[in-house]
């Protein structure tokens, strides 16, 4: 759960951060009995426990699809990601891949913890992937062979423009959102979305991920990975690995301040995407992740703390947003919450001000004309109120006691 610290400044975070823990620790004991799907899910909690939650309110078939789908592309993330691969071992591995899923015999050495793991044991996702209707393995297939080729390209390629930059988000990302819609209408629940929609749905999270992980990139071992576009960074200092030094602070905050708002760009396309969807699974497990990036942006804008160490949301906030995403009107309330949270930080004196301003404007009266912002109760933004710390202490203890029985009760 959260730190005690931050329940006490957020109570209203407990519940749904116990929520959470519950179902966390469900999931945890529904491994499905055969030994591939068995390592699928088991694998998909290790190295993403938050997919693992959303992914649970899909369907089983696609719940099967959507699973084999992300480990797929994690173990392709996993080749491409190991600097300690040579380049000529690493481009035929990174072409081929979408081979190598047909083979329950294949697999590779790479990668470090849970994602050495499944690499070594990769033939439990073939054989489950082996499993799963000729539709999904399809929709598999070509994003996966698109976006290895793409992969390739970029070991071979720096990002140099921001059209550089879009083009190998759209590979490692953007696909996903085009393998996602696939998939959705492979189990005939949506229609199919426009490839520009779906790719904006991953770019809007993959540049967040870039922004948010720039110290962790720049300082991997044994050689830094960069993806900051040239085009951006180089207004502002001559190195990329610059920026995270203390006498670059100011214009490392501007070259932020920029990063974000060429990601701020793709939230209309985002809402538009969702506010399509039908089915309710499918619109709760694509609206949490968007919810959170735009979250995550405004936690990184105009934030220094990037460059010294980890910037992310406070796990209570992450509860209440996936307890609470339902509808298109709560994606509406959140994308203007975390709008406002960013425009309250802009300094005029930035030099991309203007254009952020405009791109928030722009994202709120799409928020406001929706409709959905009249009588709303925030979760985000809310005037900071007085709560007595015994009576807090009071309530977690409660909520403890209760978390603490069911989890002891036998189930039948």
């Amino acid at each position: 759960m959260g730190s005690l610290g931050a329940m006490l400044k957020h109570p209203d975070d407990i519940y749904p951060l116990l929520k959470l823990k519950m179902a966390a620790r469900n999931i945890e004991k529904q491994v499905p009995p055969e030994p591939h799907w068995a390592f699928c899910y088991t694998m998909l909690h290790k190295v993403s426990r938050s997919f693992a939650l959303v992914i649970q309110q899909l369907g089983t078939d696609l719940r099967n699809a959507v699973c084999i789908f992300y480990l797929v592309l994690r173990a392709l993330d996993t080749v491409e990601d190991d600097t300690a691969i040579e380049t000529d071992v690493k481009l035929p591995i990174l072409i081929d891949f979408h081979r190598h899923i047909y083979d329950p015999k294949w697999h590779f050495a790479c990668g470090t913890k849970e994602y050495k793991v499944l690499m070594d044991e990769f033939h439990h996702v073939s054989t489950a992937f082996l499993e799963l209707g000729k539709g999904y393995q399809e929709a598999i297939e070509d994003i996966t062979k698109r976006m290895g080729a793409g992969m390739a390209k970029f070991i071979c390629k720096e990002v140099e423009t921001v059209d550089d930059y879009d083009e190998y988000c759209h590979y490692v990302a953007g696909l996903v959102g085009l393998g996602l819609s696939k998939l959705f209408h492979a189990a005939e629940l949506e229609d199919l979305a426009t490839d520009e929609l779906s790719n904006s749905m991953g770019l809007f999270l993959q540049k967040t991920n870039i922004i948010r992980d720039y110290l962790e990139d720049i300082n991997e071992i044994p050689k830094s990975r960069m993806f900051w576009p040239r085009q951006i960074w180089s207004k502002y200092v001559n190195k990329l690995e610059d920026l995270k030094y203390e006498e670059n602070s100011d214009k490392a905050v501007q070259c932020l301040n920029d990063m974000v708002t060429n990601a701020l760009i793709h939230m209309e396309d985002c809402l538009k995407y969702m506010s399509a969807l039908r089915d309710p699974a499918i619109f709760k497990f694509c609206a949490i992740p968007q919810i959170m990036a735009i979250g995550t942006l405004a936690l990184c804008y105009n934030n220094i703390e990037v460059f010294r160490g980890v910037v992310k949301m406070r796990r209570g906030l992450t509860a209440k947003v996936i307890d609470r995403t339902r509808t298109m009107g709560d994606v509406y309330a959140a994308f203007y919450d975390f709008s406002s949270i960013i425009k309250s930080k802009v300094d005029k004196k930035d030099p991309s001000a203007t254009k952020t301003l405009s791109r928030l404007e722009s994202v709120q009266k799409t928020c406001r004309d929706s409709g959905a912002l009249t009588n709303r109760k925030s979760y985000i933004v809310k005037s900071e109120q007085s709560y007595n710390s015994a009576l807090i202490m009071v309530m977690f203890i409660i909520l403890a006691i209760i978390y603490a029985y069911v989890s002891a009760s036998p189930r039948f």
